[in-house]
């Protein structure tokens, strides 16, 4: 063997060291950030399980809000009521008789229509927040699916970098041997 030749033999497998080096760094790499981004995955879906809770203790808040606004409401209109019957007494009219009754009537039923559009306002806005927490939830399980893809994706990456990095090195053993020894060509 020559003096080139060796040379030339000795510049491969620097070549075939470093290819296989970045190979492994590559795969590596690769793996960690699959890592990174299950983590990234992980804290986002743990924010998106914190914002399901808080929407969660919302819909409650309405409900109860909704009670006690319809409750206080009920009370405005039974005292309207009676201020109703005051003025009839008060201008000698039979509260228990005729238009007298029939006012009294009609505002207590305006008033639990009001009451119960009242309530039904709490229902709707509590199950707003329902279906809120339910998207949250959702987004935080795609989340955690998403990062362990990401992870499992990196691994293999690394795996695939390792059977590179073989084949490197068995493809530039086999061409140092070749010309080591003269055969191929």
């Amino acid at each position: 063997m020559t003096k080139g030749q060796g040379i030339a033999l000795g510049v491969t497998a620097v070549g075939s060291i470093l290819t296989l080096r970045g190979q492994l760094s590559a795969g590596n790499a690769a793996k960690q950030a699959g890592l990174l981004s299950q983590e990234a995955a992980e804290s986002t879906a743990a924010l998106a399980d914190f914002n399901a809770q808080v929407a969660e203790l919302q819909g409650k808040d309405a409900l109860d809000r909704g009670a006690e606004e319809e409750s206080r409401f009920r009370s405005v209109v039974k005292g309207a009521i009676g201020a109703q019957r005051a003025g009839f007494a008060a201008a000698n009219i039979d509260v228990g008789f005729g238009s007298a009754v029939d006012v009294q009537a009609d505002a207590a039923m305006l008033g639990e229509l009001d009451a119960l559009t009242i309530r039904t306002n709490a229902a709707r806005e509590a199950w707003g927040y329902k279906v809120t927490a339910i998207d949250l939830r959702k987004r935080g399980e795609i989340a955690r699916k998403e990062g362990s893809a990401m992870a499992a994706a990196g691994a293999e990456q690394q795996k695939a970098s390792r059977w590179g990095a073989v084949a490197t090195l068995v493809g530039t053993a086999g061409s140092l041997l070749a010309a080591k020894y003269g055969m191929g060509g």
